[in-house]
């Protein structure tokens, strides 16, 4: 009988060259995939730029999604090298890490995919025009959208990363089970809160306020800025920002001047003396009108509103196409009317006083 001896060296040798195929063939197939992902996102990237020159949507996506997207394959090719390669299919620390990575990849790209859908409404959809009405709607439900689907996603994900720990399933039963309590709690804590969600809702899509808006809250001139789902945020014409939760536009009386519309028709009185000429300040209104293109030229006139106290009230009444050009224009009529009241000298408020003998 033949006596086999066995060398420890070689072995040892054995051995080593075992866990250097090992560990080199998932290596280089890892490095293979993530090249592979990496070329696959630049493609993808350049596809959607070359489309982008027609659809301004597909322009706004090339440039969100470029590392998300890298990210993604990237993280999806190294999985599929590492799988085949090793054959491992039970949950092990490096696929829930890569799983997390995905999830959270996959998480950034659809919240880039929706913000470059709302960059495309934008672009459809411009609000630097005099008649944006339509336009301003659409980008308010928009936007309160937009917030919408990207607070879903990031809960879908958080919600996915923790399941995926074994200790997060266990706790899993009891959640579900004190789910109806805890939803009942945190009702009533956050029952302002939810109370400013749902009006914001309402606010967005009961076409009440749309962003910019020109609105007067609080005594105050200005624009809506920003909507959100718990607040809105006014731009104050003298660029100060006021902040009111939703609920403000739900309960209390405010005004919108541009609801239907954007054209306006503002005014300026006056308080003048008797002997002021009317028709002579008609023409005047004329002629400061004929010489500006602040007036869009629907209406404007010239009448006596008042006549007590010693004094005539005069009103001059101007449309514009918008609210700043009406702001602009009110100054630029009553800066002229004072100036002709003044150099005419018919007009000028006098107080008289008449003696009677005993």
């Amino acid at each position: 009988m033949a006596t086999v001896t066995l060398d420890p060296v070689a072995l040892v040798r054995t051995d080593a060259a075992q866990v250097v195929s090992d560990f080199a063939t998932p290596a280089v197939a890892a490095a293979i995939a993530v090249v592979l992902a990496l070329v696959a996102a630049s493609v993808i990237r350049r596809v959607l730029r070359v489309l982008g020159t027609r659809w301004s949507l597909l322009a706004s996506l090339s440039v969100r999604v470029k590392w998300p997207l890298r990210l993604l394959l990237a993280t999806i090719g190294l999985w599929l090298a590492i799988f085949i390669t090793t054959g491992v299919s039970e949950q092990g620390i490096l696929e829930q890490a890569m799983f997390i990575v995905g999830v959270i990849a996959g998480a950034w790209l659809l919240v880039e995919v929706t913000r470059s859908v709302q960059d495309g409404i934008g672009a459809r959809f411009p609000i630097d025009m005099a008649d944006n009405r339509h336009a301003r709607r659409v980008q308010t439900q928009a936007q309160i959208l937009e917030r919408l689907i990207i607070a879903l996603i990031i809960t879908i994900a958080a919600a996915a990363i923790l399941l995926s720990f074994p200790g997060m399933r266990a706790l899993g039963a009891s959640i579900l089970a004190s789910a109806g309590l805890a939803a009942i709690v945190a009702g009533i804590a956050a029952q302002s809160s939810l109370a400013n969600v749902f009006a914001g809702l309402q606010v967005a899509f009961a076409d009440a306020i749309r962003v910019d808006d020109v609105v007067i809250v609080e005594e105050e001139y200005g624009r809506i800025e920003e909507i959100t789902l718990t607040y809105v945020v006014v731009r104050i014409w003298d660029d100060r920002r006021m902040i009111l939760p939703s609920t403000y536009f739900t309960n209390t009386p405010f005004e919108n001047w541009t609801r239907t519309a954007s054209e306006l028709v503002g005014t300026v009185e006056l308080d003048v003396d008797w002997t002021v000429p009317v028709d002579g300040m008609r023409e005047e209104l004329d002629r400061l009108l004929g010489e500006t293109d602040l007036w869009d030229g629907r209406s404007a006139g010239i009448q006596v509103t008042e006549a007590t106290g010693g004094l005539v009230r005069v009103r001059a009444s101007a449309s514009a196409e918008s609210a700043p050009k009406l702001w602009d224009l009110r100054c630029y009529l009553r800066e002229g009317l004072v100036g002709w009241v003044q150099r005419s000298g018919a007009g000028v408020p006098r107080t008289r006083w008449e003696g009677l003998s005993p």
